[in-house]
């Protein structure tokens, strides 16, 4: 078995596993839904056949008493439980660490062998008598025979492709999988078979048939072929029932059994029998059916042959599964081509040849076609991300005595897949608080006219070149008066000063803040909200808290769409190029010298009768030279305010490939990356929201310097 196998089977395990915990997670709230104890059915006999098949035979092992026992209860003969689900859920993570477990060490696993005995015991109460039955020395009630389950005889032809081994799918495990269903024949065809000297080993040019007695049902069968299904052609019909009754006493002829099975057509058996006629015909001559109506029963015959056979091809090519690593390459390989596409504009417009610019511009075009494009297939839905929090609300929920729902909206949201996993961890703090500071225990909700259960909804919309993100409980809410006092405390605030609700908010933001009376094994210790800032601004996002006491909290998310390849302005100071996020600007006005002078040597400026601030970049950045008499300000709007940027030149827009800076620049503040333009020059790529916070501090240590 090749590493490439058994990595692909790790990744089809963890998708498996996600999607049986979504299903277990809502079997929770509809027990007797039949669909979802299929899911869960199907899922593990899915884990289970594929890890024997790939060598992981402990995975194999462990996961065929949790198989059993969803058997059972598919069958109706154990009921879904809080303590069942708990024991799956727990049996999840036991399979997820013995698929990330070096080969061998998952054998070890104590924790595992406690979850075999405890499926093995819920498998020997389901066999037992329930207890009190009948009294002591009382005579036993009489007791009905059990229905004999009712034994069906199945056909079945299990054809694979002729590449089958090349995923490393043995079929003969799967024939003998078939044999512990009921009395089985299998007949091997062989005709297929080429010479040695023409045989390709890595090919199976065999196809079997099995005739199968048992009292499982069609979709056993069929689960035995599960993670095979689009690597063959597998036909199951049923060809005798013990309900069934035959006047003749005999069974079908030859000819008949033959033509149902495929290998001849009537056609072949009428000519083989001296006939040349077709049954049509036969029926049309002895007046037993109209002309029209068989041509009819041909066409739909014929219609539904082809509508079939459409389907099949396009299931079959509806996805394909590519490394992640192949994606990224992809990406850096189309961001390299924005590049020489941005060079190759430049030399065209300077050469002045009405052909050459022509062939850029369409250039430019297509590359623009493949960048959105590419982009697009790293765009992820963001749901798969929310159904994973709620295994976590189930469980810190539970631990804490308190009950809490999970609900989402948005979840086909589309992200960057770099974006979504760099936000699984602020989302993980985010909801974590939510559930221990936010949402009150049952008691308090219906003290305070709640009701006892607590909802965390999590929403995500897009806007613009950016999604939102949302969490919001209907907690007990933020307390401004307990804030207020751990950041005078702290020193964070002088005990005079006057903070809006939004300014206190952001101090819960600040490194080790934090109002917890006690500390929990879920929060309280000061640490998580300062991470989650810091994750936010990597991904050149934004947070905002709003809160109303004894109602609830939410913590707003700004992100951008991607990380890659952006849409920016290029600005120039000097011989100074710069790139500002295009999606974060409103306008760019001009600045002259008299229109600064108005403001007796504050930054700020008049724009449509609206005072707005703005910072020098040029004295930000210590650029040496004199600024020409017309400036030019770049407007934004960050975290709900319109702030202006001076520059000396807007150059125009400009689609810029991010390049992350090495580790001597990995704590310059404002610059969040670079990019490289047509000429080769390296222009830096500005953080906007640092920037701000930036001159504000500055400010704010002058007014303390003048105070002092």
């Amino acid at each position: 078995m090749t590493d490439t196998h058994r990595e692909a089977f790790k990744e089809e395990a963890h998708e498996l596993l996600g999607e049986l915990e979504n299903a277990l997670l809502e079997l929770e709230k509809t027990p007797a839904d039949e669909d979802l104890i299929g899911r869960v059915f199907r899922a593990m006999h899915t884990i289970k056949g594929s890890g024997a098949m790939f060598g992981f035979d402990d995975i194999a092992a462990f996961t065929h008493d949790v198989e059993t026992v969803y058997d059972r209860v598919r069958g109706g003969k154990i009921a879904v439980t809080k303590p069942l689900i708990d024991l799956t859920l727990s049996a999840c993570d036991a399979i997820r660490r013995m698929v990330g477990a070096p080969e061998g060490a998952a054998l070890q696993d104590p924790q595992s062998a406690s979850l075999t005995q405890s499926f093995r015991a819920v498998l020997h109460e389901q066999e037992q008598p329930a207890p009190g039955a009948a009294e002591a020395g009382a005579p036993a009630p009489p007791q009905r025979p059990p229905e004999k389950a009712r034994r069906v005889t199945y056909r079945i032809r299990f054809q694979p492709v002729a590449e089958l081994f090349v995923s490393g799918t043995n079929p003969i495990l799967l024939l003998n999988e078939l044999r512990g269903l009921g009395a089985c024949t299998v007949v091997a065809h062989r005709e297929r078979v080429p010479l040695i000297a023409e045989l390709n080993p890595e090919l199976c040019y065999t196809y079997w048939d099995i005739i199968l007695t048992t009292e499982r049902d069609v979709d056993a069968i069929r689960d035995v072929f599960i993670f095979v299904e689009d690597a063959c052609e597998l036909r199951i019909d049923v060809i005798d029932d013990e309900g069934w009754t035959d006047d003749d006493g005999g069974y079908k002829k030859l000819g008949e059994i033959l033509v149902e099975r495929g290998d001849l057509t009537l056609d072949e058996i009428k000519k083989a029998l001296g006939s040349c006629k077709r049954i049509g015909d036969i029926l049309v001559e002895s007046g037993l059916v109209a002309p029209d109506k068989v041509e009819s029963a041909l066409v739909e015959q014929q219609h539904i042959r082809e509508e079939r056979q459409k389907r099949q091809a396009a299931e079959a090519a509806a996805s394909v599964r590519v490394p992640a690593a192949k994606l990224d390459s992809l990406v850096n390989m189309v961001g390299e081509l924005v590049t020489i596409q941005s060079r190759l504009s430049q030399l065209a417009t300077r050469s002045g040849d009405l052909a050459i610019i022509q062939v850029a511009e369409e250039v430019e075009r297509l590359i623009a076609e493949l960048r959105d494009n590419t982009m697009s297939v790293r765009m992820l839905p963001i749901g798969t991300t929310f159904s994973k929090f709620q295994r976590l609300v189930r469980d810190l929920s539970t631990g804490l005595g308190k009950e809490i729902v999970l609900a989402t909206e948005g979840g086909e949201t589309e992200l960057d897949k770099t974006v979504i996993e760099k936000l699984n961890d602020p989302l993980i703090h985010l909801i974590r608080n939510s559930i221990d500071h936010g949402i009150e225990k049952p008691e308090a909700r219906r003290q305070a006219g709640k009701p006892a259960q607590g909802t965390i909804r999590l929403a995500a919309e897009h806007s613009g070149a950016h999604v939102f993100i949302r969490i919001t409980d209907d907690g007990a809410g933020l307390d401004t008066e307990a804030i207020r006092a751990k950041a005078i405390e702290r020193g964070m605030i002088a005990a005079d000063a006057t903070l809006s609700e939004r300014e206190l908010y952001a101090l819960i933001l600040a490194p080790g803040f934090s109002t917890a009376k006690e500390v929990t094994n879920v929060s309280g210790r000061g640490v998580g909200m300062d991470v989650v800032k810091r994750s936010i601004d990597a991904l050149q996002g934004t947070i905002e808290i709003t809160s109303q006491r004894g109602t609830g909290s939410t913590v707003s998310l700004k992100l951008p769409l991607t990380m890659a390849i952006i849409d920016g302005l290029l600005v120039r100071i000097a011989q100074a190029y710069f790139v500002m996020p295009l999606a974060a600007i409103e306008e760019c006005v001009e600045l002259t010298r008299a229109d600064a002078a108005k403001a007796h040597g504050k930054n700020l400026t008049s724009i449509r009768g609206q005072i707005v601030p703005y910072i020098r970049l040029r004295e930000r950045f210590s650029i040496d030279g004199q600024a020409p008499a017309i400036e030019q300000i770049v407007t934004t709007s960050i975290d709900g305010l319109t702030v202006g940027f001076v520059v000396d030149q807007v150059v125009g827009e400009h689609q810029t490939v991010i390049k992350t800076m090495g580790r001597v620049y990995r704590d310059v503040e404002a610059v969040s990356g670079a990019t490289i333009l047509g000429d080769g020059t390296v222009a830096l790529i500005l953080d906007l929201p640092k920037l701000l916070q930036g001159a504000e501090a500055e400010i704010r240590a002058q007014q303390q310097t003048g105070r002092g």
